[in-house]
C-alpha cells in the first residue's frame, strides 16, 4: 500500500482498529467523524491520530483527493457525501475486509445473509472447534477482522460478513463464502434494494478455483447468483448436499443428527444448523465435532427464546427480528401467536407483515413504526398500540389463548425506544416474568 494518507470516514471501533493497523504499519493516516464525542476525541489523541470533525459537504473532494485509499466505517450510508467524493476523485474505497487479508493468509470462512448470520458464524466456529480447529470469530461482531488476526493462535476464522462490510470490499476472498437468504433490509443505508442485493453478492465477486460457495436451495435470489466459478456447495431443508430428510439431517451420505434429538428443530433453526455444517465441513471441520455441536447448540439469545410458559400461554424473545423476514419465520414457527412488532423501521415497507395474519390471533403495535404496523394487518386481523412494553405485554397477554404464543418479534430496529434489540429483549423478559410473578 502507498505510504499516502489513508482516510476513514467515521472513527467508531471498527476503524479504530484498522487505524491502530496502519499506524502499526507506517502508513499515515487521517480520521474523520461526523458526530464525535469527547471519549472519541481521547481515543483518536491516544492514538495520535489527526481526526478532522463534521466535515462540511464542500470538503470531502480535497479530503478523498489526499488519500490513497478512502476505508468508511460499517453503515456508512451510501448517500454519504465521503463516498460521492471517493468516485468523482477516482479514489479506490476498501473495507477492513480487505485490509484484513492484505495482512494475513489464513483462510476465512464468511456467513452473510439478511437472517441467521451470528446464528451460523457461532455455530460454525463451534463445529470447528469440536473438530480442533483453533478459530477466531470476526467481522460483524465485537471483533473486527483487522483486529481478529492480530492473534497468531487461530487456524481459520468465521467471519460474519454484513452488506455494511462486503457491499465496499473489493477484493476480499474468503476461502468458504456461504449466503444464507435474502429479502429487504437496511434500506436506510443501502441506495435501493438492488443496491442492498448486489452488496450480498459481493461475497462471491472474488470466486476462483480456490474457493467454495454455500448456496441455499431454498432461497431463489441466493441462487440466482452462484457464481460460475470455484466449487459450489448446496443446502436446503430438502434439497441440496446438505439436506433434512427422513426425520434427520443429512451431509450428503451421512447422518449429522435426528431432528428429535435437537435442541432447535423449528424450520429455520435447521436451515441455519444445515449451513453451519456445509460451512464447517468444507473448511476443515469433521463430522464427529459437527454432529457434538449440533446436538449441545441452545441458540443464540434474543432469537426466538423461550422466556416463560404461564396459563398455557408461551412468551418468546425474538428482538433479533428486525425484518418482516425474518417475523414470518418467527410466526411460522410459535402460531397461533399475538404478535407484538414495531419500533424503528430501517427504511423498509412493513406491508408485508401482514402476510402472516393467518398465524396471528392479534397483534400490539409498538414504537415509532406502530401505525405502519396496524396498517399492515388491516382487515386481516384484531391490532392495537401500546405506549410502552408493560402496556403491550399486558394487551398480549388478554389476547392470548391457552396453546398460543406472546411472540416479540418486532420487524424493527430497537433505537426509538431502546440502545439495541438486546436491551429491547431484557425489557420486555423483566416485564414478563413481573406479570407473571403478580399474577394470581
Amino acid at each position: 500500500m502507498s505510504r499516502a494518507p489513508v482516510l476513514l470516514v467515521g472513527f467508531a471501533v471498527t476503524n479504530q482498529a484498522v487505524c491502530a493497523q496502519l499506524t502499526e504499519r507506517g502508513h499515515p493516516v487521517i480520521a474523520t467523524d461526523d458526530a464525535p464525542d469527547d471519549q472519541l476525541r481521547s481515543q483518536a489523541a491516544a492514538m495520535g491520530v489527526n481526526l478532522r470533525e463534521q466535515p462540511a459537504p464542500g470538503d470531502w473532494l480535497a479530503l478523498v483527493a489526499d488519500a490513497r485509499v478512502v476505508v468508511p466505517t460499517p453503515g456508512l450510508p451510501e448517500s454519504h457525501p465521503a463516498l460521492g467524493a471517493a468516485v468523482a476523485a477516482g479514489t479506490p474505497v476498501v473495507s477492513e475486509f480487505d485490509l484484513a487479508q492484505r495482512w494475513d493468509s489464513r483462510p476465512t470462512l464468511a456467513v452473510t445473509g439478511t437472517n441467521g448470520k451470528t446464528t451460523v458464524t457461532v455455530l460454525v466456529a463451534a463445529m470447528l472447534e469440536a473438530s480442533g480447529v483453533a478459530t477466531g470469530v470476526a467481522g460483524n461482531t465485537e471483533t473486527p477482522l483487522v483486529e481478529a488476526i492480530r492473534d497468531p493462535q487461530p487456524a481459520a476464522f468465521v467471519v460474519e460478513a454484513s452488506s455494511f462490510r462486503l457491499g465496499h470490499s473489493q477484493c476480499f476472498r474468503p476461502s468458504v463464502g456461504a449466503w444464507l437468504n435474502f429479502a429487504p433490509d437496511h434500506l436506510d443505508v443501502h441506495a435501493s434494494l438492488d443496491s442492498y442485493r448486489m452488496a450480498k453478492a459481493a461475497l462471491w465477486r472474488q470466486a476462483d478455483e480456490h474457493t467454495t460457495a454455500v448456496v441455499n436451495r431454498d432461497d431463489a435470489v441466493v441462487v440466482s447468483h452462484t457464481p460460475g466459478k470455484g466449487r459450489v456447495v448446496t443446502y436446503g431443508l430438502s434439497e441440496g448436499d446438505y439436506r433434512g430428510s427422513g426425520g434427520a439431517l443429512w451431509a450428503k451420505s451421512e447422518k449429522l443428527a435426528d431432528i428429535a434429538e435437537l435442541r432447535r428443530s423449528q424450520p429455520h433453526e435447521l436451515s441455519n444448523q444445515l449451513a453451519a455444517a456445509a460451512v464447517a465441513m468444507t473448511g476443515g471441520a469433521n463430522l464427529q465435532g459437527v454432529r457434538a455441536a449440533m446436538r449441545e447448540w441452545t441458540g443464540l439469545p434474543h432469537r426466538m427464546t423461550l422466556v416463560a410458559e404461564h396459563g398455557g400461554v408461551r412468551y418468546y424473545d425474538d428482538s433479533k427480528a428486525t425484518t418482516p423476514h425474518a417475523v414470518w419465520a418467527a410466526v411460522r414457527s410459535a402460531a397461533p401467536a399475538v404478535l407484538i412488532a414495531g419500533g424503528r423501521n430501517k427504511g423498509l415497507d412493513l406491508r408485508p407483515l401482514g402476510e402472516v395474519a393467518d398465524g396471528v390471533r392479534a397483534v400490539v403495535a409498538i414504537g415509532e413504526a406502530a401505525s405502519d404496523v396496524e396498517e399492515a394487518f388491516a382487515g386481516r386481523c384484531p391490532a392495537t398500540l401500546a405506549e410502552s412494553m408493560d402496556e403491550a405485554v399486558r394487551l398480549a397477554a388478554e389476547r392470548a389463548r391457552i396453546g398460543d404464543a406472546v411472540l416479540l418479534s418486532p420487524g424493527c430496529a430497537s433505537f426509538d425506544w431502546y440502545g439495541s434489540y438486546a436491551e429491547r429483549g431484557d425489557h420486555f423478559a423483566q416485564v414478563v416474568r413481573e406479570m407473571i410473578g403478580g399474577s394470581s
